[in-house]
Formats: structure tokens, C-alpha cells, sequence
């Protein structure tokens, strides 16, 4: 199992790069990253994290979000969980 991550600042049309995100498994910090100039994080959880319950917690910089948290049930496979956000509203989903 395996999950990455995109965040993209759709009020700039760019990619938001340097937001820091975080993997938890229950209340335990399982793995954390920060976006690179693409706005990407190839690899927040690889194969030393099992199919589960996980909480993804991103840190925009945003005047109005200081953090989006979703909570996301994973199993056997790749699991990609984008992140789009501008400067009042966002969304996530499930990439491919």
C-alpha cells in the first residue's frame, strides 16, 4: 500500500509548493512531507504502512485554511489524495 500527494493552488493556477502534510494512524504521526515545486509528494506512506483508517492533514498557505484534514480508508494498492485549494474554498479526492 502505498499513498501520495498534489496540492494545487487553484486561485494562483500553479502548484502550492511547500505545504507541509501529515499521515496519522489514529492519533500516532506516521509519516510527513513537504510538496516539492510541483506541488507533489511522490511518496508520503510506502510499504512500511498497512491498509487502515489514516488521516491526512495539509498546512496551506491560505488566508483563510491553516489546515484540511480528511480522514481516508485505504487498502492493498496505491492510493493517490489530492488536495486543490484556493483562497476560500477547497476539495479533495481520489486520484489515480
Amino acid at each position: 500500500m502505498s499513498i501520495s500527494t498534489h496540492v494545487l493552488d487553484t486561485g494562483r493556477g500553479e502548484p502550492a509548493r511547500g505545504v507541509t502534510v501529515e499521515l496519522f494512524r489514529g492519533a500516532d504521526l506516521v509519516a510527513s512531507g513537504t510538496t516539492d515545486d510541483d506541488g507533489r509528494i511522490a511518496e508520503l506512506a510506502g510499504d512500511d504502512v498497512g491498509p487502515g483508517a489514516y488521516r491526512i492533514v495539509f498546512h496551506p498557505s491560505s488566508p483563510f485554511f491553516r489546515r484540511v484534514e480528511v480522514e481516508v480508508e485505504v487498502g492493498p494498492g496505491h492510493y493517490h489524495v489530492p488536495l486543490l485549494i484556493s483562497p476560500y474554498s477547497c476539495a479533495i479526492y481520489r486520484g489515480s
